[in-house]
Parts: structure tokens; C-alpha cells; sequence
């Protein structure tokens, strides 16, 4: 089933600090996130405005991922890419910081992208599959069809990628994703 999902982890504090469980296999398969991850990913982007995304794989190789941010605060963003689904093209977005501890639960079938509202942010991800350079693919960050509100801090232009200012619009492309009967609700 695929539903993105706002994950907040209990933060056990005291005048040390605080301890926060991140990740229990059987803890995540009660909240209905099933999902055996192969592989963690880290990534550091210094500037404020650094947009990544929208990115997936596709099909053999899809990822289901499960992202937080370590250092910093970012607009994580998640768009339904499934054929066929009611919410095709919409997208749910969250705050996620080193400060909240929250995660956010991206399934197979949905474009990730984030937006780093502080300099220095750090964010670590787990994916279901190993890269496949074969299977790489996204849609642009700023198509007008999607209209996501990044929330880039007002004078602040985003740092992109080459790869991510030549992906295809929304409407030229050709999902191989399929809807399961789940539409995206909001987080």
C-alpha cells in the first residue's frame, strides 16, 4: 500500500539531552511501513535554497525511502506519481529539522524532492533497492502544474543541479508507476 507518512519519533530528554529511537523494524511494520531498506544514503548541502529533486526509480528498481534531516531544516516533498490515482500530480510536504526529529515515509510511486531552508543541512535516507543509474529518473522541481510552495526564504534563488534543470514537466511524462487504490492523503 502506498501512503506517505509523517513519522514522529518520541524524544526521551533529560538535562543531558535526549534520546530518540529512529528506526525499529517492528515498530514501523505496526504504523503499516513495511518495508525492508538495503541501503542509507547521506547528503550535506551547504547553501540556503539547495533544492534536490523531484527524483525516483522506476520499475524494476523502485525505492521506498524513509528521509530525515540530521543537521539544518528542509521542506521535504513528496508527489503522487502513480497512473491512474485521484491525486496524480498533488503533493504533501513537510517541515523536517535536526531540532523535530520527524521523518517522512516516501513509497515507490512518488517523486522526493527537498528544499533546504537553513545553510548546512545534512539528510539521511533509507531506500528499499540499491542505486540503478538504468532506472533514474524525475520531473522537474518547479513545474507549474504541480506548484509546490518551496518556501525558499524571500530573496533566495535555488542551487540546482544540472540533471535536476533538465527534467521533463509532469506532462510529458510517462508513468510507470500504478495506483493501488490509496489516494495521497494529507499528512
Amino acid at each position: 500500500m502506498s501512503i506517505v507518512k509523517l513519522i514522529k519519533p518520541k524524544r526521551f530528554e533529560d538535562d543531558r539531552g535526549w534520546f530518540t529511537e529512529v528506526y525499529n523494524q517492528s515498530t514501523f511494520t505496526q504504523m503499516g511501513v513495511n518495508v525492508q531498506f538495503v541501503q542509507d544514503n547521506h547528503s550535506f548541502s551547504k547553501p540556503v535554497g539547495t533544492v534536490r529533486g523531484l527524483h525516483f526509480q522506476r520499475p524494476p528498481r523502485g525505492q521506498d525511502k524513509l528521509v530525515r534531516c540530521i543537521a539544518g531544516r528542509i521542506l521535504d516533498v513528496a508527489v503522487d506519481l502513480r497512473k491512474g490515482s485521484p491525486t496524480y500530480g498533488h503533493y504533501v510536504a513537510a517541515e523536517l529539522s535536526a531540532q523535530n526529529g520527524h521523518q517522512l515515509f516516501i513509497p515507490i510511486g512518488f517523486g522526493h524532492g527537498f528544499a533546504t531552508l537553513e545553510p548546512n543541512c545534512e539528510i539521511t535516507y533509507k531506500c528499499s533497492d540499491t542505486y540503478a543509474p538504468e532506472c533514474d529518473g524525475g520531473i522537474k522541481w518547479d513545474d507549474e502544474s504541480i506548484a509546490i510552495e518551496w518556501q525558499l526564504p524571500i530573496g533566495i534563488e535555488p542551487t540546482l543541479s544540472n540533471k535536476d534543470t533538465l527534467l521533463p514537466l509532469l506532462k510529458d511524462f510517462d508513468s510507470p508507476f500504478v495506483y493501488d487504490g490509496v489516494p495521497l492523503h494529507p499528512l
